[in-house]
């Protein structure tokens, strides 16, 4: 599921009907791809407005890292302080 939704984000001109198989091929129903996709195409429209309409970002939201990513954010790093 996050493979799909990684690559429907980063280039979806290239999604294919072999992305939505592979999602089927591990259990996911029609409507659960659906949903996958909706929220995951929902969450980049909102931020592309967002971005359009140059609303700034919350007080709360932490500064970008000085390295330009987040442990855990595609880089292969494991993620830190989020165990329950």
């Amino acid at each position: 599921m996050l493979t799909y939704a990684l690559k429907l984000t980063c280039t979806p001109g290239e999604m294919v009907e072999a992305d939505v198989e592979a999602l089927r091929a591990v259990g996911f129903s029609d409507r659960d791809v659906h949903d996958i996709c909706e929220a995951t195409a929902y969450y980049a429209y909102v931020n592309r407005i967002a971005d359009g309409l140059g609303v700034a970002v919350e007080d709360w939201y932490p500064p970008d890292p000085p390295d330009g990513h987040w442990p855990g954010d595609a880089t292969g790093e494991p993620e830190q302080g989020n165990d329950p």
